[in-house]
């Protein structure tokens, strides 16, 4: 133990070091705040005894704090200053976020390089990034790891595994990604689009996701003009290692094809955090009216729904209604849209989804009807046995019905199988008969015959006497 204490003072273990990689390689910027309750979120529920708030903050990000210290000394981790609340941010070198992509299992290139300045300016953008990532994640705590605990405790912790699930884990998430407009994703090109967080979670019906945050600081102009970068970034193609052009995006990520003629780009969530001066709803509205032209669909009256072929689905939020409602909760605005909904169905196309379900069932029930008179005309055509009055089987009916005339023909074929059976009997008895009855006759004449023979034989010789 002391030798682990000499290279790791702090006395941190492997599994919490490698929480506070995993945090970090994907986040690039936290606190030990934030690396508790996505690394070990049962320890929210602990220390519950302690006076006050800071004590309990303290005792909670112990492990993790130590953890961040122990990778400073081994030159994994940084102090990167600290955020306007006055909390220490804790950031990756070069070498550490080498090995945070082991610990991922991601390229060096999808980590990325260290945040320049984030703590200098207070780290507020990062840190609403990483709300926003926690407030989507929604993590679990082990219930286990909180029995003993006071009641409320257990009771609260209880409510958060009760509650609706989140969208992924955090190995779902990248953060800082460029979107090359031109160059490479390595060095892209000036212009580019850069997003705050990508999302992959195909498992909960999230296969690509694209996030912008706001702290409501930035002018609504400039947030719209964002989508252009990311229009033209949607519509850039690339071959791609099969040889085939693809939108330069599926060549890093996969996502299903739309049914039908549909071809839409990957949604877009903006999450405003009123921190700034400028009020969120407006800044949803503004962008909005500013951004039509990237979002805006086109009406079916006939079926109910809007089409979005080229479009780019844009929702958006405040970190507050996330955090209250989670994914699943009506905390999503999608822009053209007049009321709020889960993210699902923000993004998605809910209204066009049950028109095409609507679509199928008709074409479903249409086949079954067809199927149905196909089957009753067939059986108006069923063979009936002349004999016993029953309609022929599938099996019999094809037996009868011979179309290759290399095949020979059924010895009864108006009749059923038990009535040809019985009818084949009753000939191959008669013919038996027959066979017998001319066998007695042919005996019989020739009895006839000999005894013919014999009174003729007698009479002859009596007269030559």
């Amino acid at each position: 133990m002391a030798g682990k204490r000499r290279v790791n003072e702090a006395g941190s273990s492997n599994g919490l070091r490698g929480d506070v990689l995993c945090v970090l390689g994907v986040l690039k910027v936290a606190t030990a705040d934030q690396i508790q309750r996505l690394a070990s979120p049962h320890l929210t529920y602990r220390h519950t005894l302690k006076k006050t708030a800071a004590l309990r903050k303290e005792a909670r990000t112990a492990s993790h704090r130590g953890a961040a210290n122990d990778l400073r000394r081994h030159g994994l981790s940084v102090d990167g200053g600290r955020t306007r609340g006055g909390e220490e941010v804790r950031l990756l070198t070069a070498a550490g976020l080498a090995a945070a992509a082991i610990d991922l299992d991601r390229e060096p290139e999808e980590v990325g390089g260290m945040p320049k300045g984030a703590g200098r300016s207070g780290a507020s953008h990062p840190m609403t990034v990483n709300e926003t990532v926690i407030a989507l994640i929604r993590p679990k705590p082990d219930l286990d790891l909180v029995a003993g605990e006071p009641a409320e405790a257990v009771a609260a912790a209880r409510a958060a595994v009760d509650a609706p699930k989140g969208i992924g884990a955090l190995t779902s998430y990248a953060t800082e990604v460029a979107l090359p407009v031109k160059g490479t994703w390595k060095n892209p090109a000036i212009g580019s689009a850069r997003a705050d967080v990508v999302v992959i979670a195909p498992d909960d019906d999230v296969p690509l996701l694209f996030i912008e945050v706001d702290n409501c600081t930035e002018e609504a102009v400039l947030i719209a003009a964002k989508f252009d970068k990311y229009a033209r970034f949607f519509k850039r193609k690339e071959k791609d290692t099969d040889g085939i052009e693809k939108p330069l995006w599926r060549t890093r990520w996969s996502a299903p094809e739309w049914e039908g003629y549909e071809r839409v780009h990957p949604p877009v969530l903006l999450v405003f955090h009123q921190v700034g001066k400028r009020s969120a709803k407006s800044q949803m509205q503004t962008v909005a009216d500013l951004t039509r032209g990237h979002w805006q669909g086109r009406w079916h009256g006939e079926d109910g729904y809007h089409s979005y072929d080229g479009c780019i689905p844009i929702a958006a939020t405040t970190l507050e209604l996330l955090r209250e409602h989670g994914p699943a909760g009506p905390a999503f605005w999608r822009f053209g849209r007049d009321h709020r909904e889960p993210l699902l169905d923000a993004i998605g196309n809910p209204r066009r989804d049950a028109a095409l379900a609507r679509r199928h069932q008709a074409a479903r029930e249409e086949q079954r009807r067809r199927e149905e008179e196909e089957a009753a005309a067939r059986e108006a055509r069923r063979p009936v046995c002349t004999d016993c009055g029953q309609k022929f089987s599938d099996d019999r009916w094809t037996a009868v019905d011979v179309r290759d005339w290399a095949r020979s023909r059924e010895s009864h074929p108006h009749l059923c199988d038990d009535c040809q059976s019985r009818a084949a009997a009753a000939e191959k008895q008669a013919e038996a008969d027959e066979r017998e009855r001319q066998e007695q006759e042919r005996l019989h004449q020739e009895a006839d015959a000999e005894q013919a023979a014999r009174k003729a034989g007698g009479w002859l010789g009596r007269w030559r006497t």
